[in-house]
């Protein structure tokens, strides 16, 4: 590249030059790279020492990807050493792909070859420090002949087919061979919970900004199951996986997995497993209608992301390029092994040298993909930014203009989109478009909406003239612009028809409009739900389920995107998976930003509460399972909200003695529908915090305070996390005042002095609340500890004539004070013979019994303790089964109330059998029938 450099950049690259290297001779090649990339720039600013490679002829021809922990002890490397090891080897060798692309000119296949080699040794040192970390605690697994065995990370994308990009994120799956428990360390976990830990260590290792940067954004989506899956899965599992329930994109994505790092003996292994799924045995033309729909869902995006001048997404762009070379391999590559390559430039001279594509075709595809590839990697390097948008500003058209030899950035695009049309044609031979189907809605649904009048439908529904007319009137005062009003024509003759085909009420209409009223100046809503069928389809049909639904999604519209795949809006995340998906969550969001990351709690609660209703709304889990969900949900919420507080009190007070991120010394004790497994959508938490430490031990931070202190003002910041109210609402409603000595008691107490409490201090009414409680969060010998204290307050043996008394007495105070009953309306929680009664019995039986039958502790839940003291003859079975039935009955007439928000009363007659059972049970178990 001889031509001039452009005076803005010469002037800027001399200007940077200067400042850095005043004492050096001028370099017009630094000068060059100092003027081409901000991202150069910033790294000679923070090691300007590294001049001295770039200028090394041996160093520029090498291309050496050594491992960044040569010459470490892994296991000796701590966290914050680790991470910066990571980040500087990247920021080093970043550099020199830079250098070697803006200023020697550099083969792009090379520079991409090269990128991912340097990340395939960075993400399989990271893997091996993860390794090393957890095995130093928990031991290794171990095959039959004693080798420790690794974790498998197989790199997706790009990243798979050795054709990284320079600014990319990564997209990885983990697995490991087999199920056994660790050996060697100080205590054995399972093969699953220590991957998992290696999992969790490598992410964050990769995908954490710290003060020296970030390596890569770390994508785990692809792995089985998505974002709801665990973090690593079995060989067994994995096989399991993708022949029961691997789609069809799965396959395109798998055709460029590849496993990171040395062959190990198990890499012929997995690889096995994994080919029948990826490549079929016969010619398999099915993949090309697969691969079409796959580009039209790309091309909708595209469109409604507003992306003009992708060369990545757009027509005859790269991804046209991937699709189809990626095409012709899956079609064919389970009869001509040649064809089973992860790289895209190695398929493509296979699928020539077998004349799938001709000699000349092949050549042009190669070229013009090098061609987008290398204006990809210029835009990428410009600023380390993960871009594949032309340019709009004035300095980088010209650094663009400059690379590619162009005088002016019209003669740039011009160029590009040369290239890109002749992809596209390509593109269409190949794969083609279906052509979509035309299907205008009927003009009656049309004429309704143009004319605001019901009447014109075939079968008018009276109580919609209503809320159309009400959202007409709405709609001519709102700010909505030409292309939103264009939508919105086309949108809700759609509407109309999708209204009609469910017989939606009056009601659900006036839900929607709300709905469209929040974001009718959002064209990208609107055009979601237009170029959604489906989704236009769900969110009709889930608010004809559910008042809670519609109104939920109308505060929330983030939460349309949900509905475009109902696949996953149906299916909750498994019940074991919300800490693990939190967690993961969490890992895409700046751990520096506070607002941020309350916004990211509500939005993770919100989701996952419409995956919960919508699958509750359509049967698809019962009320039992729905509290299930809600419940465990809450927990995985309350536990990432500790980490968020702990980080932060950490950073400002540094930590108390013999504590860290896994065992924090503290302790979250959940009462009532929380700790009995029975949180509702709209419930909030009793929680109580705990510690175990105590007044005289301080923090180790520069601002140290005393550990009291320390759990005092994390307890505090818990309750900021969660009561403040953001864009997005509030988290959850804390309630702390079942803590010693309620409201006016520490906010976070220590777990002997609760105890105390209990023992000495607590009314008839605590313990009774203390049945219905369980530790959510705490490391296991406070979680141990909290058990024997449970265990031993229950147990005691009290006076049975003053404990009914004190039973009976709360039981009447809470009715008189919030029963909402009548004649004929049955309060389902606090009339007499309600919900309450039976809650009050249980916590009786326990506390009457316990002192004899210890095993009525074991549950917080009230359905297993009925059945427990059925077992145990503290009540006759026919009592218990009959509590149980009305309790559950209660629970989900509840439930339908609260997903439609009708309160809580019910006609008396529809439950007098149910209510007759708890008022007699009541009175014969207090002995009140006399």
């Amino acid at each position: 590249m001889s031509q001039q450099l452009p005076t803005q950049i010469q002037t800027l690259g001399t200007e940077r030059f200067a400042e850095l290297y005043a004492e050096r001779p001028v370099n017009e090649k630094i000068i060059k790279l100092l003027g081409l990339s901000e991202f150069a720039w910033r790294c000679l600013e923070s090691q300007p020492e590294l001049i001295d490679m770039l200028l090394s002829e041996r160093d520029m021809l090498l291309r050496d990807c050594p491992c960044p922990f040569l010459g470490y002890e892994l296991s000796n490397i701590d966290e914050v050493v680790g991470y910066k090891i990571l980040r500087q080897y990247r920021e080093r060798y970043w550099l020199k792909v830079a250098f070697l692309d803006l200023c020697c000119d550099n083969d792009i296949a090379d520079s991409i070859r090269y990128i991912s080699m340097l990340a395939d040794s960075l993400i399989d040192g990271a893997n091996r420090w993860a390794f090393a970390q957890v095995a130093k605690v928990n031991g290794e697994p171990v095959d039959e002949q004693g080798n420790a065995m690794q974790m498998l990370v197989l790199g997706m994308g790009k990243l798979g087919g050795k054709e990284l990009n320079y600014s990319s994120d990564i997209d990885l799956i983990f697995a490991y061979p087999h199920s056994v428990k660790t050996q060697g360390g100080r205590r054995s976990i399972e093969a699953q919970v220590f991957y998992t830990k290696v999992a969790q260590k490598l992410i964050a290792s990769l995908n954490q900004n710290t003060a020296d940067g970030q390596v890569f954004r770390v994508d785990m989506r692809l792995r089985p199951f998505g974002e709801s899956g665990p973090l690593v899965m079995s060989f067994n599992a994995i096989e399991d996986y993708y022949q029961e329930q691997g789609r069809e994109w799965e396959r395109y994505a798998m055709l460029k997995g590849r496993l990171i790092g040395e062959k190990t003996q198990y890499s012929d292994e997995f690889y096995q497993l994994l080919k029948p799924f990826v490549y079929r045995r016969y010619i398999d033309f099915s993949v090309i209608e697969s691969l079409r729909k796959m580009k039209q869902m790309i091309a909708q995006e595209v469109r409604r992301k507003r992306l003009t001048n992708n060369i990545k997404l757009g027509a005859g762009g790269i991804r046209e390029v991937e699709f189809v070379v990626q095409a012709l391999q899956m079609v064919r590559g389970g009869r001509e092994a040649n064809l089973q390559t992860q790289s895209l430039l190695k398929a493509l001279s296979e699928l020539s040298a077998t004349n799938v594509i001709a000699s000349d075709e092949a050549k042009l595809l190669q070229s013009n993909y090098l061609f987008l590839r290398k204006v990809e990697q210029y835009l990428q390097i410009f600023d380390d930014q993960q871009t594949q948008t032309l340019p709009d500003d004035e300095l980088n058209q010209q650094r663009l203009n400059f690379l590619l030899a162009q005088t002016d950035f019209a003669d740039t695009l011009s160029e590009i989109n040369t290239v890109m049309s002749c992809v596209h044609n390509e593109f269409e031979l190949v794969i083609g478009y279906e052509s979509e189907p035309e299907d205008p809605c009927e003009s009656a649904f049309v004429s309704t909406w143009e004319h605001n009048d019901i009447s014109l439908l075939t079968t008018p529904k009276n109580d919609w003239q209503q809320p159309l007319s009400d959202f007409k009137a709405h709609l001519a005062k709102a700010k909505i612009g030409l292309r939103g009003r264009d939508i919105l024509d086309k949108l809700m003759p759609l509407l109309l028809k999708q209204l009609s085909q469910c017989n939606a009420s009056g009601a659900v209409f006036s839900m929607i409009s709300q709905v469209l009223n929040k974001i009718i100046s959002r064209t990208a809503y609107l055009e979601l739900l237009y170029e959604n069928p489906g989704a236009l389809k769900q969110l009709v049909t889930l608010c004809c389920h559910s008042k809670w639904i519609g109104e939920h999604i109308s505060r929330y519209p983030i939460l349309l995107d949900e509905l475009i795949d109902p696949a996953v809006l149906y299916k909750p995340t498994p019940l074991t998976a919300y800490k693990d998906e939190v967690r993961q969550y969490f890992l895409r969001i700046d751990s520096e930003d506070l607002e941020q990351q309350m916004e990211a709690l509500r939005q993770f609660k919100q989701t996952h509460q419409l995956r919960i209703a919508a699958a509750d709304a359509t049967g698809v889990l019962d009320v039992m399972k729905v509290s299930d969900h809600l419940t465990a949900l809450a927990e995985a919420i309350v536990d990432q909200a500790v980490n968020i507080a702990w980080q932060q009190m950490a950073t400002r007070f540094g930590i108390p003695p013999n504590t860290d991120d896994e065992n924090k010394g503290f302790g979250v004790i959940a009462y009532g529908k929380t700790g009995g497994f029975e949180v509702g959508y709209d419930s909030d938490l009793d929680l109580v915090f705990v510690h175990n430490h105590d007044g005289t031990s301080q923090t180790n931070g520069e601002k140290s305070i005393s550990s009291r202190q320390f759990y005092l003002k994390l307890a505090q910041r818990l309750m900021h996390l969660f009561n403040t109210r953001t864009a997005s609402g509030i988290l959850y409603e804390l309630d702390t005042r079942l803590r010693p000595e309620g409201a006016s008691g520490l906010m976070a107490i220590n777990l002997e002095s609760f105890h105390h409490y209990q023992l000495t201090q607590a009314w008839t009414w605590e313990h009774q609340a203390l049945v219905r409680s369980r530790m959510i969060l705490g490391q296991e010998e406070l979680q141990q500890r909290f058990e024997q204290i449970r265990l031993e307050i229950l147990s005691q043996q009290r006076d049975n004539a003053v404990l009914k008394g004190d039973v009976i007495k709360m039981r009447e105070k809470m009715r008189s004070h919030l029963a909402k009953g009548n004649d004929t309306q049955f309060d389902l929680k606090q009339d007499a013979g309600g919900m309450a009664d039976i809650e009050f019995i249980t916590q009786y039986l326990v506390l009457k019994n316990a002192h004899t039958f210890s095993q009525l502790t074991t549950f917080s839940d009230n359905v297993r303790i009925l059945t427990d003291a059925a077992r145990l003859g503290c009540i006759d079975t026919p009592l218990k089964q009959g509590l149980i039935a009305a309790y559950i009955e209660y629970r989900s007439r509840y439930h339908v109330l609260s997903l439609d928000q009708q309160g809580r009363c019910v006609s008396r007659e529809e439950l007098s059998e149910h209510i007759s059972l708890v008022t007699k049970a009541w009175q014969e178990i207090f002995g009140l029938n006399n």
